[in-house]
Parts: C-alpha cells; structure tokens; sequence
C-alpha cells in the first residue's frame, strides 16, 4: 500500500509559478512510476506529467515546455513544478503513482487557480 501527500497549491496570478510536491510512504519500493493529473470543473480528470524511476518523463501537449516533473527516489517525493500558468491551468491537481505488482494510488488533491 502506498499513501500519497500532496502540497503547493494554491492561487497565482497568470504568468506566475506554482511549484507542487508528492511526498509517498508504504511500499514504496513497489512504485515504478509517480505522476500528475488534474480534474477542472465539468472536465474529465487528465494527465498533466508523469516520471519513472529511471528518469523517463512525458507531458500533455498543453503544458510542455512550462511544467517540469521531477523526481526525488531518496526523498520518495516527487513534483511539479510549474511556470507561465495561464487561466486554463486552474484545477485540481491529483498525485498518482502506480505500483509495479499492480495497483494505482491517488493523493487528496489540491486546488490551483490562476487567475487575476
């Protein structure tokens, strides 16, 4: 069993940053890979990032070249760092991470809004 704990949400002004943190416990050696999604209102939950533990990362069109996913295998952690947020972006951003023998664990969720 993995718990997820989210933090670094919150609301930010367009062009601003917002950097987002996933702290995991429990089995974490289990874990192969560790991401972020995000749900707006009346939207299906999307992925938005997503990092294994050798490195590999991949993006959703929408965000590429502004959020970065990284990864902290000593600190079990991993982030979302998050830059030229633009209005669209506002949603709540879930924790994800998926277990190599099966099983896919999810965060509380919290809240970004960007807006003026």
């Amino acid at each position: 069993q993995v718990q997820l704990v989210e933090s670094g949400g919150g609301l930010v002004q367009p062009g601003g940053s917002l950097r987002l943190s996933c702290a995991a416990s429990g089995s974490i050696f289990a874990i192969t890979a560790m991401g972020w999604y995000r749900q707006a209102p009346g939207k299906q939950r999307e992925l938005v990032a997503v990092t294994t533990r050798s490195g590999s990362t991949n993006y959703a069109d929408s965000v590429k070249g502004r959020f970065t996913i990284s990864r902290d295998n000593g600190k079990n952690t991993a982030y979302l760092q998050m830059n030229t947020l633009k209005p669209e972006d506002t949603a709540v951003y879930y924790c994800n991470a998926k277990s190599v023998v099966g099983g896919t664990f999810w965060g509380q969720g919290t809240q970004v809004t960007v807006s003026s």
